[in-house]
């Protein structure tokens, strides 16, 4: 099966998380510069939530770009990517409520890990399809990045549960860890 239709669906899915979370925020009631200050909660959400979809979007190009063809079970994985990423405006919303509070910090990290072990899956489905000695394999090495993406979201979990703020500090940290770009899929040429 031919990928573009993936793509364009999974593009979609991401272009309207983004916009459900911009129509979240709340536009100042006034016009000048302290009233940011009663949406400071609000827009530091959108912007950590924008960042998370931005790089699951910019992922998702780089590891469907060596891929020639698309199966049932990767049509599956990518559906249960983008589920979980199209719960991020709901989390982002009910965090941006009170960034302190444990419960939708936390849950708000449950679907980041969801999201980063789906994102685990699709490429194991995509490299069951392309083969270990890929261009695909070769861009994705050994996933230690998701890996440990995993292992930080357990522990920001763990950490919200405490205090909502030192979960969102870590969440922040391993959307930095992705920020970074990843040289080894930068460097490859496509054609």
């Amino acid at each position: 099966m031919n990928k573009s239709r993936l793509e364009a669906f999974s593009d979609g899915v991401v272009a309207i998380a983004i916009t459900i979370m911009v129509l979240n925020l709340k536009i100042p009631r006034g016009a000048n510069w302290g009233e940011l200050s009663a949406i400071a909660q609000p827009l530091f959400s959108y912007l950590l939530s924008f960042i998370y979809v931005g790089i699951y979007w910019v992922n998702h190009h780089h590891l469907m770009q060596p891929v020639h063809g698309v199966n049932g079970l990767i049509l599956w994985a990518n559906l249960h990517l983008l589920f979980w990423l199209s719960l991020i405006p709901f989390v982002t919303a009910w965090v941006s409520v009170d960034p302190s509070a444990s419960p939708p910090v936390a849950i708000y990290g449950v679907v980041l890990l969801m999201s980063s072990f789906s994102f685990l899956l699709l490429g194991k489905a995509l490299l069951a399809k392309e083969g270990e000695n890929s261009r695909l394999a070769l861009a994705l090495g050994k996933g230690r990045k998701n890996q440990i993406s995993i292992c930080l979201y357990i522990l920001a979990i763990s950490f919200s549960l405490w205090n909502g703020i030192a979960g969102l500090l870590v969440y922040a940290i391993v959307a930095i860890l992705w920020f970074l770009p990843d040289r080894r899929i930068e460097n490859l040429r496509w054609d």
